[in-house]
């Protein structure tokens, strides 16, 4: 017995289920995007509130030991993350849901013969626990508790084939028998699987492959909504699965790449594939007196925001910077990469914390054409998205990757805090250009150490 009868039950999921979709809407949109956050937690926690009153009495006190449980978890995580590792919180929770999707599965074999809910069964298995072990990969790579750096062994496409090869006898067994040994197998045979897809991504090509997975899960989990026979596990699911799909497209072209070349280039060497070797040539330096002198008798002025930007949270510092110099009467814009940072919005988020007015954003089809008519281009903490690498060397792991054209403006201030390469591994050829000047130092230092200089002329 439970105290929600399933016609309410049915109800509230349809309303959770458009409470996802309104929040979908509102997130394809900067403007609208926090209405939507809101409304998507709204669903979810519906949701959770409807699926606790509809459970069977006996199960309540499990269901709420289970979320005092998570609740214990997750909350101090999630407050404590830090704006540079959201990502790898991203891939933890991806990885959490297609666990649970997985486990979720196996605990549900024997309660059905029907082989199609047991080859659900088998899909959730496999593609949950591919999700669970190659978003703890993505994980590693980017806290760097592992080499970001594609990591492969000789007959490595091989033990991949036989992995797959395995998992799909394995299914076909789970399907027809229903073993319990079987299920366990192809469980052992997905987390194999999942290490090895993510293992030779390198650099880059990470936060794509967070995406990916981001899909497989939303797709394990529609496929539990099948075993379970609930509508909204398959509604929630497809709809994870089909946005971090087109997510993934997005942002695989964002990089000028297809998604097989980014999951298996590196067995050709086109993986993006992460350096920390430093450049000995020579570059032009300057101080923040003198770029403070630059950028407050220019015109216009493009700001580049990337990771080291982040990092050095000196957000709220490169907002007072273009508020100082707007008031000197330069036009100030900041030039967003889709790829810049380590997620998609990843750079808009950033400012917007900062109060940055959406309408001085630009995206990079826009402000392209608009950089032969600037005076000065602020690169604070960004390498890879401008470096011309990406249309001038065929060779380099990043060509055909669609950049900021920084190099078309007439002047170039790069903010590092040394000559190491970006998240590629590649040397930028702009920072020996002769209009580039570099001032090094801690972003957030030396964007402080400008802006009083700024405000001193």
């Amino acid at each position: 017995m439970s105290l929600l009868t399933p016609e309410w039950t049915a109800l509230l999921y349809l309303a959770a289920a458009v409470c996802f979709i309104l929040a979908l809407k509102g997130l394809s949109s900067p403007r609208t995007a926090r209405r939507g956050n809101a409304i998507g937690a709204a669903g979810a926690l519906l949701a959770v509130v409807t699926v606790f009153f509809s459970a069977r009495l006996e199960n309540i006190p499990l269901i709420l030991v289970a979320i005092a449980v998570g609740s214990a978890i997750a909350v101090p995580v999630a407050r404590r993350v830090q704006m540079t590792q959201m990502p790898q919180l991203v891939a933890l929770f991806n990885g959490v849901g297609g666990g649970a999707a997985a486990l979720v599965a196996v605990l549900e074999l024997g309660h059905n013969e029907d082989p199609w809910v047991r080859l659900a069964v088998v899909f959730t298995m496999l593609v949950g626990a591919v999700s669970f072990a190659g978003s703890a990969v993505t994980v590693g790579k980017l806290q760097e508790l592992i080499s970001t750096r594609p990591l492969l062994f000789p007959g490595m496409p091989w033990v991949m084939g036989a992995v797959l090869l395995g998992a799909v006898i394995s299914g076909g067994l789970v399907v027809l028998t229903g073993s319990l040994g079987f299920s366990l197998a192809l469980l052992g045979l997905g987390l194999a699987a999942g290490l090895l897809l993510v293992l030779p991504v390198g650099g880059a090509d990470v936060p794509i492959v967070i995406s990916l997975l981001n899909a497989f899960t939303g797709l394990a989990v529609a496929a539990s909504g099948v075993v379970l026979g609930n509508v909204l596990l398959l509604v929630a699911g497809t709809l994870v699965g089909a946005s971090g799909t087109i997510l993934t497209k997005v942002m695989a072209s964002a990089m000028g790449r297809g998604v097989a070349g980014i999951l298996f280039g590196a067995f050709k060497g086109g993986s993006t594939a992460g350096s920390t070797a430093l450049s000995d040539r020579p570059v032009r330096c300057s101080s923040p007196e003198d770029v403070a002198v630059q950028l407050g008798y220019a015109q216009r002025v493009v700001i580049v925001p990337g990771y080291g930007l982040a990092v050095a949270q000196g957000q709220h510092t490169v907002a007072e910077l273009a508020t100082a110099l707007a008031a000197r009467g330069v036009e100030v814009v900041f030039a967003i990469h889709p790829v810049a940072g380590r997620m998609p919005g990843h750079m808009n988020v950033l400012l917007a914390e900062a109060n940055v007015p959406y309408e001085s954003l630009r995206e990079l089809a826009e402000v392209n054409p608009e950089f032969a008519n600037t005076d000065i281009a602020l690169v604070v903490g960004a390498n890879d998205v401008v470096n011309p690498a990406a249309k001038s060397s065929p060779g380099s792991p990043i060509y055909g990757m669609p950049i900021l054209e920084v190099v078309q403006a007439q002047q170039v201030v790069f903010l590092k805090r040394s000559m190491r390469p970006g998240f590629a591994g590649i040397e930028n050829e702009l920072l020996h250009d002769p209009k580039t000047t570099l001032l090094f130092g801690d972003a957030k230092d030396s964007l402080a150490r400008v802006l009083g200089a700024v405000k001193a002329l």
